[in-house]
């Protein structure tokens, strides 16, 4: 469907079109807005765009909190995702993510003149949950080292490439694994991921280690870096791999987004400034990154000391 098709001012379009509509223009990387935006199908798809309110949502989002936290666990023999429930509630931030899903459906809906004039966005009334992201974790050195040799012995080839790839650039995990061979620049050292999670245009740069890794498995422009073996238009499930590097490695609590982290706090212990590590991760606001502030600290008083040392 083309941009021209769409319909104007349609108020009484269902949500359930107006989300395959979304879908059908959708260009974005995150590999979860469709499971999301599904989950919200037997809940508002049955409504009118122009009947939606804040109330609807809210009751779906209480909804939310009652159910248990879900992890992937891979596909079954039909290509069709496996989902297993943890003994744990959804978070806060999970929940925010399905309210932000659907709030964005709305919002592309207003920019192109779908939704009436004056139509009041439904989620811009309902409250995100508060979200307590805790101690942020990362690698010390030496845990570094140890996982990095644990992925090399994986029993799947690729995954040394993409944890070291992970930490090197900071990258999402979404924008990571959708990478295909023709996102990559050899030649530049970079990768090109499109657009980042804030809309913004976003290439990440690859050291050469992870070069040297990936040029003997380079494949067809088309093809996904990190294909799954039975799907080759899917990515590979590395979670088992994954959690056996961990444990071989000996390290507790820590996740893959966490390897974000890692490479933010190397960053800022070695010199980098906040608005560098800013930049490199895609955060459009600093207070996103000054998590790590702490962590640089040694840099600031080195600083303050060249500059303002001599004063008296």
């Amino acid at each position: 469907m083309t941009p021209a098709a769409l319909p104007l001012r349609c108020g009484e379009i269902l949500i359930s079109d107006l989300i395959d509509l979304y879908m059908a223009h959708y260009a974005g990387r995150d590999p979860t807005r469709l499971q999301r935006l599904s989950w919200w199908l037997p809940r508002v798809g049955a409504l009118r765009l122009d009947a939606v309110s804040d109330d609807h949502v809210h009751a779906a989002l209480e909804e939310l909190v009652s159910q248990r936290a879900r992890y992937f666990a891979g596909h079954d023999a039909d290509g069709a995702p496996i989902y297993k429930g943890k003994k744990k509630p959804i978070a806060p931030a999970t929940i925010n993510r399905y309210a932000a899903a659907l709030a964005a459906v709305f919002t592309w809906a207003i920019h192109k003149r779908i939704a009436p004039k004056g139509w009041d966005h439904p989620c811009r009334r309902v409250e995100r949950r508060p979200e307590n992201n805790g101690k942020t974790r990362f690698l010390t050195r030496t845990e570094c080292d140890r996982l990095l040799l644990a992925c090399k012995d994986s029993t799947w080839p690729k995954l040394y490439a993409l944890v070291l790839l992970a930490i090197t650039t900071g990258g999402r995990k979404g924008e990571l694994i959708g990478l295909r061979w023709g996102d990559l620049d050899f030649d530049t050292q970079l990768a090109h991921v499109g657009r980042s999670k804030n809309g913004d245009p976003k290439a990440l740069p690859i050291m050469p280690a992870v070069i040297e890794q990936l040029t003997p498995l380079r494949e067809g422009p088309g093809a996904l870096v990190f294909a799954s073996k039975r799907n080759p238009q899917r990515a590979y499930s590395f979670e088992l791999k994954w959690a056996e590097a961990l444990v071989a490695a000996g390290i507790r609590g820590f996740r893959f987004h966490d390897l974000r982290h890692t490479c933010a706090s190397f960053l800022a212990q070695n010199g980098a400034t906040l608005l560098e590590i800013g930049d490199l991760l895609g955060h459009r606001q600093i207070s996103m990154t000054k998590r790590y502030s702490h962590l640089a600290s040694t840099h600031r008083a080195a600083l303050v000391t060249r500059v303002l040392g001599d004063l008296r």
